[in-house]
């Protein structure tokens, strides 16, 4: 059983959007009201981190075009950097690595120099299951399944402040990802215009029907709904007086009408509102590329574009809250080196991500990548994992959050940096 004052301790609660009808159950609307609107939460740092859930194909979205073992290996797949080829040509980043034609409202960002890529991250577990790996990934502790948090659960603990918000931690999910698990304060939101309660950070609790929380807030002192949900419920009142429904982005922002594009826009709301968000999470879905994967065209084409142009939506909407954020992506794993016989690539080892901000040590393609011939593969196959995630992870949040805490973020981890941040 949950106890009453677990559920009501500041972030004791997430908001899942589930279609509920009516919106806010009419119990938590109506001690909503009796509270005053409060002020702003002062600005703070943002990191917004996005899971591409599937396996996204690094070498097609950053490809080393010289490598001619990645050409033979994929005849069909592979995207050319000349201009005179056919189809769409990749955009040269730096003479060695292009990007993925579909992804060009990376380039400018990239050239201006506020966007990081890493080649050949990826997880030292060499498991080749979606699940194991993204839960790997997620907790932070690629070789222990028993632990009970999440990375980004614990980076919140560190921020070295008690959590005056239960919007300090946001999921854009229908559900709590594995990442925010744990003993802080998070947060699922599906959707801020229609959303229901549960418990936060508990598996256990995710199923629970709203009517087990309107007893368990009947049965509640008013004491003791003053002394340790104040913060929630006035929180949440903000969250309603705002007009989420009728938002305009910035001038010219258009963000893709996508679950991506659509997540992105509502954490560019709660940024913007100083609700005192610190850390944010939402997925993209669809990089599981086993059959006609396409190149320049089809399905990876489109999923690369969704995910380039929604996150430039989302930072061209930021406008002067740019400096106070940074977005991350991460993937379980890549994909073979060579295509399969069903126009597709299968589960690999390392992936690329990117990282986007103004502190970021952009206009580089970080990582380790030797020539792509069979004895360089792991396996014979595959990629190899040369940046164990961890050291881009643990450093981004180290100076973007400043946690400075590896040995709780990542337990038993005991690698270096890799200076994809400045300073």
């Amino acid at each position: 059983m949950v106890s009453r004052r677990g559920f009501l301790k500041s972030g004791g609660v997430a908001l899942l959007g589930v279609g509920l009808m009516g919106g806010i159950p009419a119990f938590l609307a109506e001690a909503v009201a009796q509270n005053q609107l409060i002020s702003p939460y002062k600005k703070r740092k943002v990191l917004v981190c996005i899971f591409q859930r599937g396996a996204m194909d690094g070498l097609m979205a950053v490809t080393p075009f010289t490598d001619e073992y990645l050409k033979a290996a994929r005849p069909n797949l592979f995207i050319s950097a000349a201009k005179n080829s056919t189809g769409k040509p990749l955009i040269d980043l730096d003479g060695r690595f292009g990007l993925h034609p579909a992804m060009q409202g990376f380039e400018q960002v990239f050239r201006d120099k506020r966007l990081a890529i890493v080649q050949g991250i990826g997880s030292p577990n060499n498991t080749r299951s979606h699940f194991d790996a993204q839960d790997y990934m997620e907790s932070g502790t690629p070789f222990s399944k028993g632990t009970a948090s999440g990375w980004l659960n614990r980076a919140v603990g560190l921020l070295g402040h008690d959590a005056l918000t239960p919007f300090s931690a946001v999921s854009l999910t229908s559900a709590m990802p594995r990442s925010l698990y744990g003993d802080n304060p998070a947060v699922a939101i599906n959707n801020l215009q229609d959303f229901a309660i549960q418990m936060r950070g508990n598996p256990s609790g995710v199923n629970m029907a709203a009517k087990s929380f309107e007893d368990l807030y009947d049965q509640t002192s008013p004491g003791l709904l003053k002394d340790t949900g104040k913060e929630s419920f006035d929180a949440m009142k903000m969250l309603q007086k705002a007009d989420i429904k009728n938002y305009k982005p910035a001038q010219n922002v258009v963000y893709p009408n996508s679950s991506l594009g659509n997540s992105l826009k509502q954490i560019a709301q709660l940024v913007k509102m100083d609700v005192g968000l610190e850390v944010a999470f939402t997925e993209s879905n669809g990089w599981d590329t086993h059959y006609n994967q396409g190149n320049d065209t089809g399905v990876f084409a489109r999923n690369v574009n969704d995910l380039s142009s929604s996150i430039m939506a989302f930072w061209n909407d930021l406008d002067a809250y740019q400096d106070d954020v940074t977005v991350m992506t991460m993937t379980e794993f890549g994909r073979t080196v060579h295509q399969n016989g069903t126009g597709g690539t299968d589960h690999g080892r390392a992936s690329c991500n990117f990282i986007l901000g103004n502190e970021v040590n952009g206009g580089l393609v970080h990582g380790n990548l030797q020539p792509l011939s069979v004895e360089n593969l792991e396996d014979g196959r595959d990629l190899p994992v040369t940046t164990d995630f961890r050291s881009v992870f643990s450093e981004v949040a180290d100076k973007h959050l400043q946690v400075n805490n590896d040995r709780i973020l990542f337990p038993d981890w005991k690698g270096s940096r890799i200076g994809v941040m400045k300073g």
